[in-house]
């Protein structure tokens, strides 16, 4: 692993950080999770503006340009060496004294690190996840908007601690109406026949970037999409549901409470998108490391 840090790329074991900094101690902050996929890093640009937009609705100014930001990125993926990866490009409020206020900071902080991730096993995409509904909720749009790609994610951690200890790969959150909002690091879709569901950004879900690719994808094949609220009982009667995310990719779901889905494995549909996503992202944007440089 490589991290980006302090204007320099260092092995991630010997990058550190000031424990007085306000990510650290307040969870101030933004970040971007991006993969890296066949040497070519995935639709940074959008990642950038949802990064800016971010910064912009918590009064945090960047301390680089998004040019500037994105050859960090590439530089660090580079010096990473692998041609599969993972971004974390984290922008925090910076070192202050103790006590929330973040006009104290005087600067924000800027790291990238780059790695290896594994959310799940070949085993859990080869049959599909597991899920239960969290009793955690997702808070309203007007207390805390989930469009915010936060450094604070007890509320996601909190859920799939409650999914491993009950003997489940993820879990499904809710907000305060029942709606369903998302799985813990993951957006959702359903299908019924040809139209394809996932949750409005106001049921409390992030506007995922690889949301939105599968969603252009799934389009371009003929499906119905549709941003609608959805219940459990959709997932329920669903003939097939997926997760979608930057460290998750397209997986299946098999299950929800213990009650089957579909037919309890990997739809077509599924299996289709699954594979036209992995397409685009091999082919869309620069390559930065050449197969003959980087390690698959």
């Amino acid at each position: 692993m490589k991290t980006w840090i302090d204007g320099r790329i260092v092995d991630t074991a010997a990058a550190t950080v000031n424990v007085t900094d306000h990510g650290l101690l307040y969870g101030d902050g933004i970040f971007e999770g991006i993969r890296v996929v066949a040497g070519r890093v995935f639709r940074i640009d959008r990642h950038l503006a949802r990064l800016q937009v971010g910064a912009k609705a918590i009064g945090l100014e960047l301390p680089r340009s998004p040019d500037a930001l994105r050859e960090i990125v590439e530089q660090t993926a580079r010096a990473h060496g692998q041609r599969e990866a993972y971004v974390r490009l984290v922008i925090t409020r910076g070192v202050g004294p103790l006590g929330v206020d973040p006009t104290t900071c005087e600067r924000p902080g800027l790291f990238c690190i780059v790695g290896p991730i594994r959310l799940f096993s070949d085993e859990q995409r080869k049959r599909g996840l597991d899920l239960i509904t969290s009793s955690h909720r997702r808070p309203n749009a007007d207390a805390l908007d989930m469009r915010v790609k936060s450094l604070n994610y007890l509320g996601s951690a909190l859920a799939k601690l409650e999914a491993r200890q009950r003997g489940a790969d993820d879990a499904l959150l809710l907000n305060a109406r029942g709606h369903v909002a998302e799985a813990s690091v993951a957006n959702v879709f359903t299908l019924h026949g040809d139209v394809l569901s996932t949750p409005p950004a106001t049921d409390g879900c992030l506007e995922g970037i690889n949301r939105a690719a599968v969603m252009q994808i799934a389009r371009s094949i003929g499906l119905d999409v549709r941003e609608r609220s959805l219940g459990r009982l959709d997932f329920f009667g669903a003939d097939e549901v997926f997760l979608t995310g930057s460290g998750a990719g397209v997986i299946a779901m098999r299950s929800l409470d213990g009650r089957t889905i579909g037919a309890g494995e990997q739809g077509p549909v599924t299996a289709r998108l699954t594979s036209l996503h992995r397409r685009l992202a091999e082919t869309e944007g620069s390559e930065i490391i050449p197969a003959s440089e980087g390690q698959s």
